[in-house]
């Protein structure tokens, strides 16, 4: 019997791929594509995707998976079509219908009905969802047909604005809170027109400050003959915090987990407000950390590499 070959090592890739999510694959799949194409040790992504949804899918190689929660965490922005009068299963094209509605509605309806749901709101998680309860997700009771009660969440809507009207489809984009359900949205705006509706589809185009402009599809990214230049640098993630330079000296104690009184040290710029801030020396990213209260930097997750 012939021996298995042995497996190919992985490498230690740090960086942020910007991945354009396909129709019909789990996020949790594409990452392990993309991972198997990288070879590398480790990687995650930054909050999932429905099967049914496309777009902008950051992941995270080696690093920068330190830093991932802060995207969880993120605003995103939406394009989506909702699919007027008719209601399914699951609020997406992966369920079965269930109502149809006949559908009579004029743009000052449309938007007077969008008008309702800007700003902050309450929602409702849908059944078709990872949610758990008594460490069971809701969507493995849906599939047994058991509904549960489910407490409104409070989500905030940044944005909603309508691209056009062809009915029966309305195309909006949607810039929301985290823990916002885009179907649920769609649904909610369905019956506010008193016809119902399902999300026909569902695009991401922003996570955070990371924009869809250099997604990269699966397709292309595993024909790319050198994959590990396309990887965004670590602290891509980290482009809206406040940079502060420490000197070598400093940067050493500051590795070592030392809180540091930057007030006393020349030649540091500090910024004006307290926060988080990401900490940088010679151009080489240190880590996070917290700047507090008489400009003293305090620790957050450090690079393991710069150490």
């Amino acid at each position: 019997m012939n021996a298995r070959p042995p497996k190919k090592p992985r490498d230690p890739v740090d960086g942020v791929l910007l991945l354009d999510k396909p129709v019909g694959l789990s996020s949790n799949d594409a990452l392990i594509r993309a991972k198997r194409v990288m070879n590398a040790k480790k990687a995650g992504h930054t909050g999932t995707l429905d099967p049914f949804a496309t777009g902008l899918l950051p992941l995270c190689f080696g690093e920068a998976t330190k830093f991932s929660q802060d995207l969880l965490e993120a605003d995103k922005t939406y394009e989506a079509t909702v699919h007027l009068g008719i209601m399914t299963s699951t609020g997406d094209t992966e369920g079965e219908a269930i109502e149809t509605l006949p559908v009579d509605v004029t743009p000052a309806c449309i938007e007077a009905a969008l008008a309702r749901f800007r700003g902050p709101i309450l929602q409702v998680p849908p059944m078709y969802s990872a949610l758990k309860r008594d460490g069971k997700a809701y969507y493995e009771y849906a599939r047994e047909g058991i509904v549960l009660e489910r407490a409104a969440r409070p989500v905030t809507i940044h944005g909603l604005e309508l691209i056009g009207y062809d009915a029966p489809m309305l195309r909006i984009r949607v810039t929301c809170s985290k823990g916002t359900y885009v179907r649920v949205l769609g649904e909610d705006i369905g019956a506010a027109l008193g016809c119902g509706a399902h999300l026909n589809a569902l695009r991401r185009i922003q996570v955070g400050a990371l924009t869809a402009e250099n997604m990269i599809t699966l397709d292309a990214l595993q024909a790319h003959g050198a994959p590990l230049s396309l990887l965004a640098p670590v602290d891509t993630l980290l482009s809206t915090f406040p940079p502060i330079a420490l000197t070598p000296e400093l940067a050493r104690r500051f590795l070592n987990g030392q809180r540091l009184a930057l007030g006393k040290e020349p030649g540091v710029a500090v910024p004006p407000e307290q926060g988080r801030v990401r900490v940088v020396c010679e151009g080489r990213l240190l880590g996070t950390a917290n700047l507090q209260e008489y400009a003293v930097l305090a620790p957050e997750r450090l690079i393991a590499a710069a150490q």
